[in-house]
């Protein structure tokens, strides 16, 4: 096969597993990716900036060697990337915004993958800090994070598993889930990127977030729709299908509290600090600095409730700037 090459360093089960699950031939992966890179003549109105038999091969695999499909999604791909712009525009994990993204854990990468070699990604949802972190933010420091991960081709072949914790995430950060953000993400994540869900799992969901749901299930496809597991406090059905010995005990596994730097660290390497944390955002006064940041360094490292420090992480925050706001949910329904 003179284009095994493109399979290098896979393992001899990937390989075996990337046939049976997903049709690849190794005798013709050449004429299969050239089968897709000539339909690109069909779209003159997308600029397709990368054509490379390894970048069209994760199309191929996220649509099971299916040609036309995985021609549609390149095109998605291009294209939701030409409509949202300024998302793209420094898509890099230094751009200020992905960097206070990451650093906040959003998304936090397990650095081992599940019994069926799928990487695993969490979001603690009550850790998104609203007046530090846009959700365009978020999303784009998610799509880069996979956009890094899809590189592994171990990875284009099993896939990815997605955990949410909802715990202790309160109806008015609900109130900023719009619709057509949660529409912006669900484009980027499935009809645009080259990656295969295994699951998506809602944990500890309150009632508004299940609402939600309901919301934006019009917006997914089937296949998807059939990969969202809700579970709420029900940890063992989550167990029944990703192992206790893959998940942070977060999540009731036999792993140590997930420690929110570590993705950022493996994205920013020498880069990583927290010492310009703050220093993007408006109240820039030096004090509000360091008395938050330094909160934060005594708070990390143990592994107490997380929402408890965000909580006095936040508390001081709004005092220091001298916030009267309240930072109560807008309706005590939580």
């Amino acid at each position: 096969a003179e284009m095994t090459h493109l399979q290098a360093g896979l393992s001899p089960e990937t390989i075996e597993k990337a046939r049976l699950e997903l049709n690849e031939n190794p005798d013709i992966l050449h004429q299969d990716i050239q089968q897709v890179r000539d339909m690109i003549i069909t779209r003159p109105d997308i600029g397709f900036l990368r054509t490379d038999d390894a970048f069209i091969l994760r199309f191929l695999r996220a649509r099971k060697f299916h040609q036309t499909e995985a021609f549609r999604l390149l095109a998605q791909y291009f294209q939701y990337r030409q409509l949202n712009l300024d998302m793209f525009k420094n898509f890099k994990a230094d751009d200020p915004g992905i960097k206070r993204a990451l650093t906040d854990g959003f998304p936090g990468v397990l650095e081992n993958r599940d019994h069926c070699g799928r990487k695993i990604l969490l979001l603690f949802a009550a850790n998104w800090d609203q007046s530090r972190n846009s959700f365009i933010d978020i999303l784009r420091a998610i799509l880069l994070s996979l956009e890094v991960l899809i590189e592994d081709q171990e990875l284009q072949i099993n896939g990815f598993i997605l955990i949410i914790d909802w715990s202790n995430f309160s109806f008015k950060q609900a109130s900023k889930l719009t619709p057509s953000i949660l529409k912006l993400a669900i484009e980027g994540l499935q009809d645009s990127f080259p990656a295969r869900f295994g699951g998506v799992h809602f944990v500890n969901q309150p009632w508004y977030i299940h609402a939600l749901y309901t919301l934006i299930k019009p917006f997914l496809k089937d296949k998807t729709r059939k990969r969202i597991f809700l579970h709420g406090n029900n940890l063992n059905s989550l167990h029944q299908l990703i192992h206790p010995e893959c998940l942070p005990s977060e999540f009731g596994g036999t792993l140590p509290p997930y420690d929110m730097g570590t993705w950022a660290r493996t994205l920013l390497g020498p880069d990583y600090s927290d010492e310009n944390e703050y220093t993007h955002t408006s109240y820039n006064a030096m004090h509000v600095k360091h008395a938050s940041s330094n909160l934060e360094r005594e708070t990390s490292p143990k592994p107490m409730k997380r929402s408890q420090s965000v909580v006095e992480a936040g508390t001081l925050k709004h005092e220091e700037q001298g916030e009267s706001e309240n930072t109560q949910p807008l309706l005590a329904l939580d």
